[in-house]
């Protein structure tokens, strides 16, 4: 900075320079006259300057005196140009100039062309021009992600002479605070903002796969639900044969109908036949139409296993459903039953190959994965309150599942009044407690959430599942249900059947604490044998067991549990880790340090210690973990107590923020140069943009002013005159 002005000033008004001018003349008058009186004396003279110099400062202050000084800047302004180089800017949607029929161009060509120095040569005799550029917060490198407002602060707040921004991006921001704040900024420092857009407002024609969303793992010959997302930004529907290719070379196709401008969610099912790590590729095929073909394809991870689920069977009474239901669950290789059969009838309880005496000991008890609770309630010779205690606990700590089976005797009404109440995911009708029996089959009805469920799937394909459904045979009973709770959801309801609340729901499922619970309110599914065997009725069952130990089987052995959710994360996502750990003896520990390592792909290792869940979460540690990168990462849990070590893996999905083919933000751009005060300039040309920056009024000169009447040592200097002046006097004997 140069001085190139100073002089003292004064901030004054008529009054105050007549009030000045009055005050000091009569004081000089009395002081003449004071002076005269001691006829003439020289110590008497003294006293009367002081006193006239005491009074023309308080006449000077009163009129502000302040000594100014301008300077200006020995630099040039600086304008800078901001160019967006995020991953957005790779879309090619930019028609290219005078070649209306050659390919359009990427944005980033556009943007390119506008920060050649010889586009802004013509600036340089009176400004600055620095060319930057940006993409996510703090970088200048090609980024996941665009920061605008993070770009247009850090500019403000590093250049003191900064006169324009220019900025040239598709104006896409997905990260960082909103590109307002900082616009709201610039304008309050005067410093415009000139925009110049890159890329189309209109989405480009494209097809993507947004979503492949495979299981963490799968089991031997049982099918695996493969759901998927695509997405189209074609003007028409579009056909095509999607293929799932595994890495041992099996392929799977489906055909699909994209609807146009939408998205379709759909699964296809695969049944693996061998143990193994696979990967699944899913392909969109490419159509000319669209200008992306890089997003048309992802892959996943699966583990296939051989897995044994253990069952466990309550029930009071044989009645058909539990027949049938133990029949098929003994046949399946991949299935553990046992059953406690009450009999209250008669002194002993069901026995033979598979039934227990007794209810199972806590430590027994949570070697189970799934429990159906038939017509049992809490009543003599059935379940006591500790048992029922035990089974809550279960489901809610242990990641266990729990089916709620009722029987036309209503014993589990009586559960209502226990810690069981909570995990019923429908409201049952005290006035009903036998239910509602009928000489005419009732007949489920899919609801919408139903018809798209994996555990109401007993055909591939939604068409004939839904026939399936409407030929069942039909029931004759079904429970006293008021409604379903809220939280829950309804699969199925009567088809005919209904209350003030609607239909009747008849399957229903929620989740409790960590485990999942299917509500089935009739026992007639047996019935669906009719004509094919286990066709249908194990299908449904063996596919409610699998959905409920999944998340317990996630990772195991015989003395730690560790599950996660959500079991398919995305880097950024918080994941919540659960862990079961046991003592040796098989009992749940409630106290324990269970710590789980986490190795990143890049080899970064973070440390999780689990903390316990607490008096009612029975033998539960919980934890959260939030993934900063994707790819596989490798966990060790260890458990001091017990000795224990499990590892597994954990697939982390990425998150892409920048995409091609989106459309341009010419809204976001058009705000901030509103805002600012600058202009959005729509023409590739930087002629114009030139000549808008040269015609900015040159920067004010920055002026420095010192207040003497307001600093210390001017007050200090009137103070010592009066005080000096008092002094003088008493010295004199004038007082």
């Amino acid at each position: 900075m140069n001085l190139t002005e100073s002089e003292l000033t004064f901030a004054w008004t008529p009054t105050t320079v007549v009030f000045a001018l009055v005050m000091f003349l009569a004081t000089a008058v009395f002081s003449f006259l004071i002076w005269k009186r001691s006829a003439y004396s020289g110590s008497t003279a003294f006293l009367e300057i002081l006193r006239l110099l005491a009074v023309a400062a308080v006449g000077l202050t009163l009129n502000q005196p302040e000594w100014r000084e301008t300077y200006r800047p020995d630099t040039h302004p600086v304008v800078v140009v901001l160019r967006d180089i995020s991953g957005s800017m790779a879309t090619e949607d930019v028609p290219v100039p005078d070649a209306p029929a050659a390919p359009p161009g990427t944005r980033a060509s556009l943007a390119e062309s506008l920060v050649t120095p010889e586009a802004w040569s013509s600036l340089d005799e009176a400004y600055e021009v620095k060319i930057e550029s940006f993409s996510a917060s703090g970088e200048a490198a090609p980024g996941d992600g665009t920061d605008l407002g993070g770009a247009l602060s850090r500019v403000l707040d590093r250049e003191s002479q900064l006169a324009a921004v220019v900025l040239i991006s598709d104006g896409d921001w997905n990260t960082g605070e909103p590109p307002s704040r900082a616009a709201t900024r610039l304008r309050m420092e005067g410093i415009p903002v000139f925009t110049v857009p890159t890329g189309s407002e209109t989405r480009l024609p494209d097809l993507a796969v947004t979503a492949f969303d495979v299981p963490t793992f799968g089991l031997v010959g049982k099918p695996v639900r493969l759901p998927f997302t695509l997405t189209s930004a074609l003007p028409r529907n579009h056909t095509a044969t999607l293929e799932i290719r595994t890495n041992t070379g099996e392929v799977l196709t489906g055909d699909v109908t994209i609807p146009a401008m939408g998205r379709l969610q759909d699964t296809l099912l695969w049944t693996p036949q061998e143990e193994g790590d696979y990967e699944l590729t899913l392909t969109l095929p490419t159509s000319d139409e669209e200008h992306d073909s890089d997003n048309n394809t992802l892959t996943a991870p699966i583990a296939i296993r051989k897995e044994q689920l253990r069952v466990l069977l309550i029930e009071s009474y044989p009645r058909w459903e539990y027949r049938y239901l133990r029949n098929a669950l003994e046949r399946d290789p991949g299935v553990e039953v046992r059953c406690l059969l009450f009999h209250p009838d008669i002194p002993a309880l069901g026995g033979g190959p598979g039934y227990l005496q007794a209810f199972p000991a806590p430590e027994e008890l949570s070697a189970y994965d799934v429990i159906v609770l038939g017509d049992v309630g809490l009543t003599e010779g059935q379940l006591n309150a500790e048992q029922v205690t035990a089974l809550k606990n279960q489901v809610a700590s242990q990641a266990a599942g729990l089916v709620l089976l009722p029987g036309f005797r209503g014993h589990q009404l009586s559960l209502l009044d226990t810690e069981l109440a909570d995990l019923f995911p429908v409201q049952l009708d005290p006035a009903q407690p036998r239910g509602w029996g009928s000489a005419t089959p009732g007949q489920f009805e899919l609801t919408e959430l139903g018809a798209r469920s994996l555990l109401t799937r007993l055909e591939d394909t939604e068409n004939a599942n839904a026939n399936v459904w409407a030929s069942l045979p039909g029931f004759q009973w079904y429970a006293g249900v008021v409604r379903a709770k809220a939280g829950s959801e309804v699969l199925a309801t009567h088809s005919s059947e209904t209350n003030r609340h609607g239909r009747i729901p008849l399957i229903v499922t929620k989740t409790y604490g960590t485990g999942k619970i299917l509500f089935m309110g009739t026992d007639g599914a047996w019935r669906w044998r009719k004509g094919v065997e286990d066709k249908y009725h194990y299908r449904f069952w063996g596919q409610v067991a699998r959905w409920m130990a999944y998340q317990r089987n996630m990772a195991s052995d015989e003395r730690m549990r560790l599950f996660y959710s959500p079991d398919r994360p995305r880097s950024g996502d918080t994941l919540t880790l659960n862990a079961n750990v046991m003592s040796v003896g098989g009992e749940p520990l409630q106290a324990a340090t269970v710590v789980v390592q986490i190795a990143s792909p890049s080899g970064r290792i973070e440390t999780v210690r689990l903390q316990p869940g607490g008096e009612e979460q029975w033998g539960l540690f919980t934890g959260t973990f939030t993934p900063s990168e994707p790819g596989e990462h490798r966990l060790t849990m260890t458990c001091a107590e017990n000795g224990g070590t499990l590892e597994t893996s954990l697939a982390v999905q990425g998150t892409t923020l920048e995409r091609i083919g989106e459309p341009a933000r010419h809204d976001v751009l058009d705000e901030i140069a509103r805002l600012t005060r600058g202009e959005m300039l729509s023409t590739p040309d930087p002629a114009p943009l030139v000549a808008r920056i040269a015609a900015l009024p040159e920067p004010e000169p920055v002026e420095r002013r010192l207040r003497l009447w307001a600093h210390p040592v001017w007050i200090g200097g009137i103070v010592f005159l009066l005080t000096l002046f008092w002094v003088g006097r008493k010295m004199a004997g004038a007082v």
